[in-house]
Protein backbone atom coordinates (compact mmCIF):
# COMPACT_ATOMS: atom_id res chain seq x y z
CA UNK A 1 0.00 0.00 0.00
CA UNK A 2 1.31 3.43 -1.01
CA UNK A 3 0.86 5.10 2.38
CA UNK A 4 2.45 2.35 4.47
CA UNK A 5 5.57 3.38 6.31
CA UNK A 6 6.94 5.92 8.74
CA UNK A 7 7.02 9.55 7.66
CA UNK A 8 8.90 12.39 9.41
CA UNK A 9 7.92 16.02 8.90
CA UNK A 10 10.43 17.80 6.67
CA UNK A 11 8.89 21.24 6.07
CA UNK A 12 5.72 23.28 6.32
CA UNK A 13 3.99 25.69 3.96
CA UNK A 14 1.66 28.36 5.43
CA UNK A 15 1.19 26.15 8.50
CA UNK A 16 1.40 28.96 11.04
CA UNK A 17 -1.29 30.99 9.23
CA UNK A 18 -3.50 27.90 9.12
CA UNK A 19 -3.06 27.33 12.86
CA UNK A 20 -3.86 30.99 13.51
CA UNK A 21 -7.12 30.60 11.56
CA UNK A 22 -7.88 27.51 13.65
CA UNK A 23 -7.63 29.71 16.76
CA UNK A 24 -4.40 28.24 18.13
CA UNK A 25 -2.51 30.76 20.27
CA UNK A 26 0.89 32.11 19.25
CA UNK A 27 2.91 30.05 21.76
CA UNK A 28 1.31 26.76 20.66
CA UNK A 29 1.74 27.76 16.99
CA UNK A 30 5.48 28.31 17.48
CA UNK A 31 5.84 24.99 19.28
CA UNK A 32 3.73 23.09 16.74
CA UNK A 33 5.85 24.40 13.87
CA UNK A 34 8.78 22.48 15.38
CA UNK A 35 7.01 19.41 16.77
CA UNK A 36 9.19 16.83 14.93
CA UNK A 37 6.03 14.95 14.01
CA UNK A 38 6.48 11.38 12.84
CA UNK A 39 3.50 9.50 11.39
CA UNK A 40 3.40 5.74 10.89
CA UNK A 41 0.66 4.56 8.53
CA UNK A 42 -0.42 0.96 8.10
CA UNK A 43 -3.16 0.24 5.58
CA UNK A 44 -4.90 -3.12 5.27
CA UNK A 45 -7.69 -2.91 2.72
CA UNK A 46 -10.01 -0.12 3.86
CA UNK A 47 -8.65 -0.07 7.42
CA UNK A 48 -5.85 2.19 8.66
CA UNK A 49 -3.74 2.20 11.81
CA UNK A 50 -2.02 5.54 12.43
CA UNK A 51 0.58 6.34 15.05
CA UNK A 52 1.52 9.99 15.55
CA UNK A 53 4.60 10.76 17.63
CA UNK A 54 5.66 14.35 18.29
CA UNK A 55 7.44 16.41 20.89
CA UNK A 56 4.08 16.82 22.65
CA UNK A 57 2.23 13.54 22.45
CA UNK A 58 1.96 10.03 21.11
CA UNK A 59 -1.41 9.00 19.70
CA UNK A 60 -2.63 5.85 17.99
CA UNK A 61 -5.89 5.69 16.08
CA UNK A 62 -7.63 3.13 13.94
CA UNK A 63 -10.18 4.05 11.31
CA UNK A 64 -12.06 2.51 8.43
CA UNK A 65 -12.56 4.44 5.20
CA UNK A 66 -15.99 6.08 5.08
CA UNK A 67 -16.75 5.51 8.78
CA UNK A 68 -17.04 8.50 11.13
CA UNK A 69 -14.81 8.65 14.21
CA UNK A 70 -13.77 11.20 16.80
CA UNK A 71 -10.32 12.77 16.95
CA UNK A 72 -8.61 15.43 19.06
CA UNK A 73 -5.92 17.73 17.69
CA UNK A 74 -2.77 18.30 19.75
CA UNK A 75 -4.24 21.58 21.08
CA UNK A 76 -7.35 19.77 22.34
CA UNK A 77 -9.71 20.76 19.51
CA UNK A 78 -12.23 17.94 19.11
CA UNK A 79 -13.35 16.82 15.66
CA UNK A 80 -15.64 14.21 14.18
CA UNK A 81 -15.45 12.98 10.60
CA UNK A 82 -14.07 10.36 8.25
CA UNK A 83 -11.46 9.58 5.63
CA UNK A 84 -12.22 8.39 2.08
CA UNK A 85 -10.02 7.47 -0.88
CA UNK A 86 -10.29 9.72 -3.92
CA UNK A 87 -8.10 8.07 -6.53
CA UNK A 88 -4.63 7.84 -4.94
CA UNK A 89 -5.41 10.49 -2.31
CA UNK A 90 -6.76 10.10 1.21
CA UNK A 91 -9.30 12.84 1.97
CA UNK A 92 -10.55 13.59 5.45
CA UNK A 93 -13.57 15.75 6.15
CA UNK A 94 -13.86 16.72 9.80
CA UNK A 95 -16.25 18.98 11.67
CA UNK A 96 -15.14 20.86 14.77
CA UNK A 97 -17.32 20.08 17.78
CA UNK A 98 -16.89 23.58 19.26
CA UNK A 99 -18.02 25.70 16.30
CA UNK A 100 -19.29 23.36 13.56
CA UNK A 101 -16.70 24.55 11.02
CA UNK A 102 -15.21 22.06 8.58
CA UNK A 103 -11.54 21.08 8.25
CA UNK A 104 -10.50 19.24 5.07
CA UNK A 105 -7.26 17.26 5.21
CA UNK A 106 -5.69 15.31 2.36
CA UNK A 107 -2.72 12.94 2.22
CA UNK A 108 -1.01 12.05 -1.01
CA UNK A 109 2.32 10.40 -1.78
CA UNK A 110 4.21 12.40 -4.41
CA UNK A 111 7.55 10.88 -5.31
CA UNK A 112 9.29 10.08 -2.01
CA UNK A 113 7.19 12.52 0.01
CA UNK A 114 3.89 12.39 1.84
CA UNK A 115 2.10 15.70 1.34
CA UNK A 116 -0.51 16.44 3.96
CA UNK A 117 -2.69 19.43 3.05
CA UNK A 118 -5.19 21.31 5.18
CA UNK A 119 -8.02 23.68 4.29
CA UNK A 120 -9.93 25.58 6.96
CA UNK A 121 -12.05 28.70 6.44
CA UNK A 122 -10.29 29.46 3.14
CA UNK A 123 -6.74 29.08 4.52
CA UNK A 124 -4.62 26.33 2.99
CA UNK A 125 -1.43 24.83 4.39
CA UNK A 126 0.83 21.85 3.80
CA UNK A 127 3.13 19.67 5.84
CA UNK A 128 5.57 17.65 3.76
CA UNK A 129 6.97 14.42 5.18
CA UNK A 130 9.89 12.22 4.10
CA UNK A 131 10.11 8.48 4.66
CA UNK A 132 12.22 7.76 7.71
Amino acid sequence: MTFNGTWKVDRNENYEKFMEEMGINVVKRKLASHDNLKITLEQTGDKFHVKEVSTFRTLEIDFTLGVNFEYSLADGTELTGSWVMEGDMLKGTFTRKDNGKVLITTRKVIGDELVQSYTYEGVEAKRIFKRS
